[in-house]
């Protein structure tokens, strides 16, 4: 849900409940500006950043996820990040 300032101030409570279910942004001058989200919902996002995974704890499931996974159509040119890069 994207909403102005304007209208994030007069209807905060509405807003901030719905915020509770799902992410609100907040435009100034027709550019997002901030996004309200539930506090769960950011700690979730927390922890998600702090994951770091060896190499040697994925499973051999897992490893072959990867190895078959490829990039979305529209997500092309991060192909040229990788040209130069090999193991």
């Amino acid at each position: 849900m994207r909403v102005s300032t304007a209208d994030f101030i007069k209807n905060y409570g509405t807003l901030a409940d719905k915020a509770l279910a799902e992410p609100v942004t907040i435009t100034k001058n027709g550019r997002d500006r901030l996004v309200v989200l539930s506090a769960e919902e950011y700690e979730r996002l927390k922890r998600r950043d702090r994951r770091v995974v060896r190499l040697e704890e994925f499973t051999d499931e897992e490893m072959a996820l990867i190895a078959r996974a490829e990039v979305p159509p529209g997500h092309e040119a991060l192909d040229d990040e990788l040209k130069d890069w090999r193991p």
